[in-house]
C-alpha cells in the first residue's frame, strides 16, 4: 500500500513512557515504541521523534520552592534527554540507527540541531530523536514537536497519547463523550479543545501542518495512519 505520509514527526509525552507506573520508564512500553518505529521504518517512513520529560520531572514539583521557573524548565529539558537516551538504545536494539539531537549542548551525548543535516539523516534511514525541547524556557515539548516538524518539512505531526483521539469531553469522566474523526484548526479554537498548547497549535496552523492525535498503545494504529486510514483525530486546514 502506498504511504500517505513519507516523513513524520512523532511526539511522545514522558508520561506515556511510564506505562502503568507512577515514575520513570517502563521497559515494556519502550519496547513497544521501538517495535512501532521499526514497523514504520520497514515501510519506508522517515521518522523524527520529540519526547517529553514528565515521567521524570514536572514543574509542579517545585511550586512553592525557591527554584525559579527558568531553572525548572531547564531541569525538565534535561529529563527529556534521559528519555531520548533510552529511546535511542531500544531503537538501535531492533537494528535501526538512531541519532540524538539536543537543543541544549551536551558534549559526548548529543549533537546540535541543523535542519539540513537532519533531512539528510532522515533520507538515509536514520531515526532522529530531538531532545531538550526548544532549548528555551517557557515552551513545552508540544511546541518543540511543532517547531521541529515544520523545520524538517514533515508531512504531519503525530501526537501519541493514552486516548484514541480528541473527544467532545474527557472520555474517562463523561461516558457520553464522542470522538471527533476530523477537525479544522478553526473548529479546535472555537470549541476550545485541548489538542496541544496554543503556541504549538498556532505554529502548526500557520504552517498548515496537520496534526493527528492517536492512541500509542493501539496495535497497528500508527501504521494505519501513515497508510492513510482513519485512526484517531486529524486536525488540518479542512480543505
Amino acid at each position: 500500500m502506498a504511504l500517505k505520509y513519507q516523513r513524520i514527526l512523532l511526539k511522545f509525552s514522558g508520561e506515556a513512557l511510564m506505562g502503568d507506573g507512577d515514575f520513570g520508564l517502563c521497559a515494556e512500553t519502550l519496547n513497544k515504541v521501538a517495535k512501532q518505529v521499526q514497523q514504520l521504518h520497514d515501510l519506508g517512513v522517515q521518522i523524527g521523534i520529540v519526547v517529553g520529560g514528565g515521567n521524570i520531572f514536572r514543574g509542579v514539583q517545585i511550586q512553592g520552592s525557591s527554584i525559579q521557573r527558568t531553572t525548572g524548565d531547564h531541569m525538565g529539558m534535561m529529563a527529556t534527554v534521559i528519555n531520548a537516551l533510552a529511546l535511542r538504545d531500544v531503537i538501535e536494539a531492533v537494528g535501526l540507527k538512531a541519532q540524538i539531537l539536543s537543543a541544549m549542548s551536551i558534549e559526548g551525548i548529543s549533537s546540535g540541531f541543523n535542519a539540513n543535516l537532519v533531512k539528510k539523516q532522515l533520507a538515509s534511514g536514520d531515526v532522529v530523536i530531538f531532545a531538550a525541547g526548544t532549548g528555551s524556557p517557557f515552551f513545552t515539548t508540544d511546541t518543540a514537536a511543532a517547531l521541529r516538524g515544520v523545520e524538517i518539512d514533515a508531512d504531519i505531526v503525530l501526537k501519541a497519547t493514552k486516548v484514541d483521539g480528541i473527544y467532545t469531553a474527557d472520555p474517562h469522566k463523561d461516558p457520553s463523550a464522542t470522538r471527533y474523526t476530523q477537525l479544522s484548526y478553526d473548529e479546535v479554537i472555537q470549541k476550545n479543545l485541548q489538542v496541544m498548547d496554543m503556541t504549538a497549535f498556532v505554529l502548526c496552523r500557520d504552517h498548515r501542518m496537520p496534526i493527528r492525535v492517536f492512541d500509542m498503545f493501539k496495535e497497528q494504529a500508527v501504521i494505519r495512519i501513515v497508510q492513510g486510514e482513519d485512526e484517531g483525530t486529524l486536525v488540518s486546514a479542512g480543505e
